[in-house]
């Protein structure tokens, strides 16, 4: 009887070492297949060539591999050649920023522009420098700009009037309409690319864009009053992420109060400068005034005295 009990002791172990073996080769061959599969990711991504994804975003943009971009400093060179002027030290910074944020923008595979982003780039770049002491390199610098990173300044222009021209006299409501496909005003096909390309790029000017189109359908220019209005037209009507479009909308209102704030201060400076220049004019005048009449009371008293001799000789 103990016989039979230790033999069926001993078949359960010996089941039991075969199990564990069994169970160790598999997870050998499992561990083995992994690093295989890992080993051939690595392979694959070692041997990842530029546009070979299979993915409608690799396929959209393939023909542009290998193409040339310029940097951002040989924009800057082409922008300095171009002025021909050194930049006011107190624009330099906001210059350098404007050249270059610019730039990267436009050279952007995704970057399609559109009448909208023409008005906020010109809305952008005359709010600026408007108070530029030179006006006429104020204006170079503008030109320069638009040579140095490749567009027409002409066509950016005509653009730009075409579509403000259209919305004066407009309401918010024919601009919503637009975004919604309505009618056949020129900003139904542009709305119209963003709803429908899925790589579609928001940039900057195009937020600065729609700001200068709410002013000009009588949005107060509050930004109280356009954020809510930007949120509603890029999220809820556009289906665009509508975060940077309302940051964008605040730093555009946050520089146009300091910029108007520095036009105050320089304007009461121009004015202070005046009023001194007018109190030293006419404080000469009243030296010169007071010298003439010195001088003419003492050429009286020459004229006195020699009168007096005169008469003393004739005597």
């Amino acid at each position: 009887m103990l016989g039979l009990v230790m033999a069926s002791y001993a078949s359960g172990f010996v089941v039991q070492q075969q199990a564990c073996g069994q169970s160790s080769m598999a997870l050998s061959s499992s561990l083995t297949q992994g690093e295989t599969n890992y080993a051939g990711d690595l392979r694959k991504a070692i041997s990842y060539t530029p546009g070979g994804a299979e993915t409608e975003f690799a396929q959209r943009y393939r023909h542009l591999v290998g193409a040339k971009v310029r940097t951002v400093g040989e924009a800057f060179a082409d922008f300095t050649k171009e002025l021909e002027f050194s930049v006011n030290p107190l624009y330099k910074n906001m210059v350098t920023d404007m050249v270059g944020s610019v730039h990267l923008i436009i050279v952007n595979a995704r970057f399609e522009r559109d009448p909208i982003w023409s008005v906020g780039i010109l809305a952008s770049t005359e709010l600026l420098l408007r108070n530029y002491p030179e006006r006429e390199i104020g204006t170079k610098i503008i030109s320069s700009l638009f040579k140095s990173v490749g567009l027409d300044e002409a066509e950016v222009r005509a653009e730009a009037k075409g579509i403000l021209d259209w919305a004066q006299g407009k309401s918010k409501d024919d601009i919503e309409k637009a975004i919604n496909g309505e009618g056949d005003s020129p900003l139904v096909p542009i709305f119209k690319n963003i709803k429908e390309n899925e790589f579609w790029m928001y940039s900057r000017y195009f937020g600065i864009g729609l700001i200068k189109v709410m002013e000009q359908v009588g949005v107060e220019m509050d930004k109280d009053e356009v954020y809510p209005i930007m949120e509603s037209w890029m999220g809820e009507k556009l289906k665009r992420s509508p975060m940077t479009a309302c940051a964008d909308s605040d730093l555009y209102f946050r520089i146009r109060d300091k910029l108007e704030m520095m036009e105050t201060m320089m304007k009461e400076i121009e004015i202070r400068e005046k009023k001194r220049m007018a109190e030293r004019l006419e404080e000469k005048a009243e030296q010169a005034l007071r010298a003439a009449e010195r001088e003419g009371k003492l050429q009286k008293e020459i004229e006195a005295d020699n009168e007096k001799a005169r008469a003393n000789a004739a005597s």
